[in-house]
């Protein structure tokens, strides 16, 4: 039985990955910060009898990663597929946004998945095989505000993801990026409530924008089953665009000059919207 292992999992994308890789016949390893706080993937792993082991493990702490991969290889054997979707977010302009804050979203969303990397890299690379999955974002793709520190990190992973592909590939061991849109997720919730008042209008701008997005339908589901069929496939491709907004708006992105996308993200948000709706051809946000 192959074995996966799998960083955030107690909600969302990476709770659906957890059940759909124990569904698939995976021995899962399923970790979080506090699985005493997040039952529900246990519950559901109960309920259809699946061989899902929940763990706790905290990405941004050296000494938790170490210790609990340690344990998990120690006592049912190596690591065959690792998927790096533990993360976190912040909205805010660079100005507001405290410092803290920022250091936090890159100990999550980097640090934490070069940690578990280099907690079973390297012996992937003695059997040479196994499966590197990182769950970045289209942010790692583009930057707007006010989701610039969340795009930082996110762009540090692509670029990670992306060198460690090279390395990797000489020792048969993958590496792929999976880039959901905006997903149905608590986080994807988070950014469409009304943030704190700004005198940079692009917070109330993708409050809005998320708010009319979620209003369709865009289930976790989807990106756990591209995460198993990246798994499932042997496949060498790097990049994955998930969701039904991914692809429409990296393009938009690659049709303009940078000079354009920053023109375009300083607009005000009524200039904003009809510049979308006048490319997509419907109202922002919606599909």
């Amino acid at each position: 039985m192959p074995s996966v292992l799998i960083t955030g999992t107690s909600k969302g994308i990476g709770l659906e990955t957890a059940l759909a890789f124990g569904r698939a016949g995976y021995k899962v390893h399923a970790t979080m910060r506090n699985p005493a706080g997040a039952p529900e993937l246990a519950a559901a792993a109960a309920r259809e009898k699946l061989p899902i082991i929940v763990t706790a493990m905290d990405v941004d702490s050296d000494q938790s990663v170490k210790e609990a991969i340690a344990a998990i290889e120690r006592n049912h054997g190596p690591v065959d597929v690792l998927v790096n979707n533990a993360g976190v977010e912040r909205a805010g302009s660079v100005e507001e946004l405290p410092l803290a804050e920022v250091r936090q979203v890159m100990e999550t969303n980097y640090f934490g998945a070069l940690r578990c990397i280099q907690a079973v890299v390297g012996r992937m690379r003695k059997q040479r095989s196994g499966c590197i999955i990182n769950v970045t974002s289209i942010a790692g793709r583009l930057s707007n505000p006010p989701l610039t520190a969340y795009c930082a990190s996110k762009w540090a992973l692509e670029a990670l993801s992306e060198g460690l592909a090279a390395e990797m590939k000489t020792f048969n061991v993958r590496v792929a990026i999976v880039e959901p849109g905006i997903i149905d997720t608590s986080m994807a919730r988070r950014c469409a409530a009304p943030g704190e008042p700004s005198v940079y209008c692009q917070r109330s701008r993708f409050s809005q924008l998320f708010s009319n997005a979620l209003t369709s339908l865009r289930p976790a589901s989807g990106v756990a089953d591209k995460i198993l069929e990246i798994a499932n496939s042997g496949s060498w491709q790097l990049r994955y665009p998930v969701g039904t907004d991914a692809i429409p708006l990296l393009e938009w992105r690659k049709a303009m000059t940078d000079e354009e996308w920053v023109d375009l993200n300083s607009l005000d948000n009524a200039a904003y919207f009809a510049r979308m709706e006048h490319d997509f051809g419907r109202p922002s946000g919606s599909q």
